[in-house]
C-alpha cells in the first residue's frame, strides 16, 4: 500500500472515530455507535482487501474474508477486538494468499486496531477443537465481508449447521463450563460495587450466551439459521431489549472514557455515567447510587434467565447425580411437585395467597430446589394483591423462622428478593435493594452482602476449613440460631438512610419490624443487641485481644456467654461477606481467640502479663519440650504480655528463646520463613529507640508490603518483633540467594553499618498515586489498658507508612509495648500500646503525639 493511502486510511479512521464519539456523547445511543464503528472498520477492511487481495470485493475464488464474534454481530464497541477469519478452500489456497493476508492484517494493526485474525481452511472448520471451543462459538456470529461468496456459503449453510448438529451437546457443555468459570471470578453475584459490564454476571456476555444457546438449539434441530432477535423467545426478548440498550450504552461510555477496552464500572465512572445520564432517557437528576440501581435491575433480569438456561443444560454428571435428581422428584407432596429439581404447583387453579408462597419458599429452602418459570410468573402476578394486604404478625415470623433455619436460606432469600416478595413481607429490606454504599472495603451491594452473611452461617456446616469447623461447633451450641439470622438480615438496613451512623438507623428500622412480627420481648432484645453491637468485635480486634482489660471491656458489653457466641458468629459471617479476601486465616483466628478470651473471662480465667514463676498449661507444655531450660523460659517470659503466648506456638517460643540466648554472640538475631500467605520475619534483640521504625523502614526500602506486625518486650528489655509481609516484586520468591542478602541488609542497618535513609529515598519517592483517598485519623484511648495508652492510626496504605508512624513515636519518646498492624484494602489501621518512662502517656503528651502524627501523615 502506497504511503498516501496509508496516510489516508489513518486520517479517515481517526476522524470517523472522533465523529462517532461525539455523536455518542450527544445522543447517548450505544447501539448506533456500535453499528457506526462496525461500518467504519468494515469499509477500511474492504478497502485493504481491494488493495492487497483482489480489486473486486467478491473475488478471488478459494478465499473469503469473514467477520467473527462482535464484528460479525455488528457489535464493534469503540475499543473492542476486531475478529477476522481468512477462510481458504484448502492448503494450496492458504499458501497462495497467506502473505497478502498477513499484509492486510499488518495494515490494520498499523491503524492501531486490536485485530485478532484467524486462518482456517474449510475442512478445518468442520470439527470441534475441545481446547478451542471459543472458535466454534465465534463462528455462530460469522458474517461475509469479501471474497469467494460460494466458499462462504459452504461454511455458513453446510459446514456450520452440520457441525453444530453433530457437536451441539459438547459445545453447549463447554459454553456452560466457560460461563460458570466466569461467574466464579465474580463470586457468582451480579451485585459487585465496581462491576464489569461485559463479563460480570448479568453483563453483555450473558446476553450473548442466551442468544448462542437459542441459536445452537435451532441449528441442532432445524439445521437453519435464525436472526439475532429470533434466537430468543418473545417474552425474554421483550425483557432483554431495554437491558441491551442500557448495557451497550454503558460499555460504549466506558470505552470512550478510558480510551481502551476497559469494561469496569469504577466509582469515578459511575459518578460520570450518572451525571451524563448514560443509558437513561430521563432528564431527572440521578446520583451514582440511583443510577447503579438501574444497572443492577437490568443485569439481574439477564442473569436470572441465564442461570435458568444453565440449569437446563444436559450434564455429563455421573449417574449418581441423575439418581439424586430422581430421588429429589420424590419430594413431591399434595401442594408441590418436583421434576428435575424444579418446583411446580400441583393445583394451579385458585388464588395464590401469601401463605402458599411462603410455604413454597420454605420448601425450596429445605431442599435446595428452584421454581419453574410458570410458578415465578404466578408469584409476580399475585404480588400486587398481596402487597395491598401484606402478611404480618407471629404467623409470618414462624414462616420466616423456618426459612432462616433451613440449609439453603441464603439462596432462597435471594430468590424472594429477586421476585420482589421479600420486600412485601419485610418492607424494611426494600431500602437496601441493590444499594451501593462506598466504603472501599465491601465488594457487594448491601442486600447481597446481607444474603451472603446469612449464607456464610449455613455454609459452616459443610466447610472443611480448620477455623470454620470451630465456628460450626459454636453454631451447634446456639439455643436460638434463628434470632442470629434475623439480626443479620436486619443489621445493615439503616444504610439506606445515608446517615453517618447506620447502626442507629438499623435499630430504629429493626424495632418496628420486630414489633410487627410480634416477637416476644426477650427475643427482641437479643436481636436488637446483635444489631447494636455487630461492629463491636471487629473494633476490639484492633486492640490487644490478650490484654485482660480488653477482654473485660468486651465481656462487660456482651453480658452473657450465649450473646457472645452469637456475636462471634455474626462477626465471622459479616466480615466474610465483605469480600472473598476479607476473612483471612489470620483474622478468623483472631476472632476466635477474642471469643475464647472473653468466654474464659466469664469463667474468671484471664491474666495480664507473665511475672516470676509461671504455672499454667502453656508453661507446663514448654517445660515438657525443654525440661532443662525451665528457669531460662521463665526469665524470658517474665514481663511479656499474655498475647505473646496466644499468638506463638510452643516451638516458636523456644526458637525465640534460643535466639535470645545467642544475643551475646550477635546482638541482632533474625529469622525468615515463607508462610502460606506471606513471609514471616522475626527479630530478637535488645530494646532501643527507633528499633521498630527502623525495621519497618528496611522492609519498605526493599519494596515489601507489611500486612501484619507485632512487637513485644520482656522485663529484661529483650524485644521480639515479628513482621508479616508480602513480596510485591517477588524478589525473595524468585531468587533464593536474595534471602541472605535481604537478612544481611537488615542486620547492617540495625547495627549501624548501612544508611536506611539512602535505601528509602529512591523507593518511597516513586509511589504511584492511590486509587482511593483515605483521610488520616488518630484516636487516643487511655482507658482500654491498665498499663499503656492506646493510639490508633488510620491512614492511606503506602510503602514506608509504618516506618514513618513508628519513627514519630520514637521521636516523641514513646516506647512501643505492643503493635498491632492491619491493612484493609487501601486503608492501614495500626494500633500501638505505648508507655513513656514505664507509665501511661500524660494528657499533654497524648495531645503532642497526636499533633505530631497528623502532621507527619499530612505530608505526601
Amino acid at each position: 500500500m502506497i504511503v498516501s493511502l496509508a496516510h489516508e486510511m489513518r486520517e479517515f479512521y481517526t476522524n470517523e472515530s472522533a465523529r462517532i464519539r461525539d455523536e455518542f456523547f450527544s445522543s447517548g445511543n450505544g447501539r448506533k455507535a456500535l453499528y457506526s464503528r462496525t461500518s467504519l472498520v468494515e469499509r477500511i477492511a474492504l478497502r485493504l482487501w481491494r488493495e492487497h487481495i483482489s480489486p473486486d470485493s467478491d473475488g478471488p475464488s478459494k478465499i473469503a474474508l469473514v467477520a467473527l464474534g462482535g464484528f460479525g454481530r455488528r457489535w464493534l464497541f469503540p475499543y473492542s477486538d476486531v475478529d477476522l477469519l481468512f477462510l481458504y478452500s484448502g492448503t494450496q489456497a492458504e499458501k497462495a494468499y497467506m502473505d497478502r493476508a498477513a499484509q492486510l492484517s499488518q495494515e490494520l494493526w498499523d491503524l492501531r486496531l486490536r485485530l485478532s485474525p484467524a486462518s482456517r481452511t474449510l475442512p478445518e472448520c468442520d470439527k470441534l477443537d475441545p481446547n478451542n471451543a471459543e472458535f466454534l462459538i465465534s463462528l455462530l456470529d460469522c458474517r461475509y465481508l469479501a471474497g469467494d461468496t460460494k466458499l462462504f456459503g459452504e461454511l455458513h449453510e453446510d459446514v456450520i449447521p452440520k457441525l453444530i448438529a453433530r457437536e451441539a451437546r459438547p459445545l453447549v457443555q463447554r459454553l456452560a463450563e466457560l460461563t460458570r468459570e466466569r461467574y466464579s471470578k465474580f463470586g457468582e453475584s451480579v451485585f459487585h460495587l465496581e462491576t464489569n459490564v461485559k463479563d460480570g454476571p448479568g453483563g453483555l456476555r450473558d446476553y450473548n450466551l442466551a442468544s448462542w444457546l437459542g441459536l445452537i438449539t435451532h441449528l441442532e434441530h432445524q439445521r437453519s439459521w435464525l436472526d439475532e432477535k429470533s434466537a430468543l423467545p418473545p417474552p425474554i426478548r421483550r425483557q432483554f431489549e431495554p437491558a441491551l440498550e442500557f448495557l451497550t450504552s454503558v460499555r460504549c461510555f466506558l470505552h470512550f472514557r478510558h480510551s481502551r477496552d476497559d469494561n469496569t464500572l469504577t466509582w469515578e465512572a459511575q459518578d460520570e455515567a450518572a451525571a451524563r445520564h448514560i443509558g437513561v432517557a430521563s432528564a431527572d437528576v440521578l446520583d451514582a447510587s440511583s443510577w447503579m440501581r438501574i444497572y443492577f435491575a437490568h443485569a439481574r433480569a439477564i442473569h436470572r434467565v441465564c442461570t435458568r438456561l444453565l440449569d437446563e443444560i444436559p450434564s455429563n454428571r455421573p449417574s449418581l447425580y441423575r439418581q439424586f435428581q430422581h430421588l429429589r422428584s420424590r419430594l413431591s407432596n399434595p401442594e408441590f411437585s418436583v421434576v428435575d429439581g424444579v418446583i411446580f404447583l400441583q393445583q394451579t387453579a385458585g388464588v395464590l395467597d401469601a401463605e402458599r408462597i411462603l410455604r413454597a419458599f420454605r420448601f425450596m429452602a429445605r431442599h435446595g430446589l428452584r421454581f419453574s418459570a410458570t410458578f415465578e410468573r404466578q408469584i409476580e402476578e399475585a404480588l400486587p394483591r398481596i402487597a395491598a394486604s401484606p402478611p404480618g404478625g407471629i404467623e409470618l415470623w414462624h414462616y420466616l423462622q423456618e426459612i432462616l433455619l433451613a440449609p439453603h436460606a441464603g439462596n432462597v432469600l435471594r430468590e424472594m428478593h429477586a421476585l420482589r416478595f421479600l420486600a412485601v413481607v419485610l418492607p424494611e429490606l426494600a431500602g437496601i435493594d441493590a444499594l451501593v454504599v462506598r466504603d472501599y472495603l465491601h465488594r457487594f451491594t448491601v442486600d447481597e452482602h446481607t444474603f451472603l452473611a446469612v449464607q456464610n452461617i449455613h455454609d459452616l456446616r459443610q466447610s472443611r476449613a480448620k477455623w470454620d469447623q470451630r465456628y460450626a461447633e459454636l453454631l451447634e451450641e446456639l439455643e436460638q440460631p434463628d434470632l442470629l439470622c434475623l439480626a443479620i438480615l436486619l443489621h445493615d438496613t439503616g444504610k439506606a438512610n445515608k446517615e453517618d451512623n447506620h447502626v442507629i438507623a438499623s435499630l430504629e428500622i429493626a424495632t418496628k419490624c420486630l414489633a410487627r412480627l410480634e416477637l416476644d420481648e426477650l427475643d427482641r432484645e437479643t436481636v436488637l443487641f446483635l444489631i447494636e453491637r455487630h461492629l463491636e468485635m471487629s473494633a476490639f480486634l484492633r486492640r490487644d485481644i490478650f490484654d485482660p482489660e480488653t477482654i473485660r471491656q468486651l465481656a462487660e458489653k456482651v453480658g452473657t456467654p450465649e450473646r457472645l457466641k452469637m456475636l462471634c458468629l455474626l462477626t465471622y459471617a459479616d466480615i466474610k461477606a465483605v469480600s472473598p479476601e476479607a476473612l483471612s486465616p489470620w483474622k478468623a483466628e483472631n476472632i476466635w481467640q477474642l471469643y475464647i478470651g472473653t468466654a474464659n473471662h466469664f469463667l474468671r480465667n484471664v491474666d495480664d502479663r507473665f511475672h516470676g514463676s509461671v504455672d499454667d498449661e502453656v508453661m507446663e507444655h514448654l517445660r515438657t519440650l525443654a525440661p532443662a531450660a525451665g528457669k531460662q523460659i521463665e526469665a524470658f517470659l517474665d514481663g511479656l504480655p499474655r498475647r505473646y503466648l496466644r499468638t506463638h506456638s510452643a516451638s516458636e517460643v523456644l526458637t525465640h528463646l534460643g535466639m535470645a540466648r545467642r544475643l551475646s554472640d550477635d546482638p541482632v538475631q533474625l529469622g525468615l520463613q515463607r508462610g502460606r500467605h506471606w513471609f514471616d520475619l522475626t527479630l530478637v534483640t535488645t530494646d532501643r529507640p527507633f528499633l521498630f521504625a527502623t525495621l519497618a523502614g528496611v522492609l519498605a526500602a526493599w519494596g515489601m508490603n507489611i500486612v501484619k506486625a507485632a512487637a513485644f518486650s520482656n522485663q529484661a528489655g529483650t524485644v521480639v518483633d515479628t513482621f508479616y509481609f508480602t513480596d510485591r516484586f517477588r524478589t525473595l520468591e524468585l531468587n533464593l540467594p536474595e534471602w541472605e542478602r535481604f537478612k544481611s541488609s537488615i542486620h547492617a542497618v540495625l547495627t549501624g553499618k548501612a544508611d536506611l535513609q539512602n535505601m528509602l529515598r529512591d523507593r518511597v519517592q516513586k509511589n504511584a498515586p492511590p486509587k482511593v483517598k483515605v483521610d488520616p485519623q488518630v484516636h487516643v484511648d487511655d482507658e482500654c489498658s491498665a498499663q499503656s495508652t492506646l493510639i490508633e492510626v488510620i491512614a492511606q496504605d503506602q510503602p514506608g507508612l509504618l516506618h514513618r508512624i513508628s519513627s514519630v513515636l520514637s521521636r516523641e519518646s514513646c516506647n512501643i509495648e505492643i503493635a498491632i498492624v492491619d491493612t484493609e484494602g487501601q486503608t492501614a489501621i495500626d494500633v500501638f500500646y505505648l508507655t513513656a518512662h514505664k507509665s501511661k502517656l500524660t494528657a499533654q503528651h497524648q495531645i503532642q503525639l497526636r499533633e505530631a502524627l497528623l502532621a507527619e501523615l499530612a505530608h505526601k
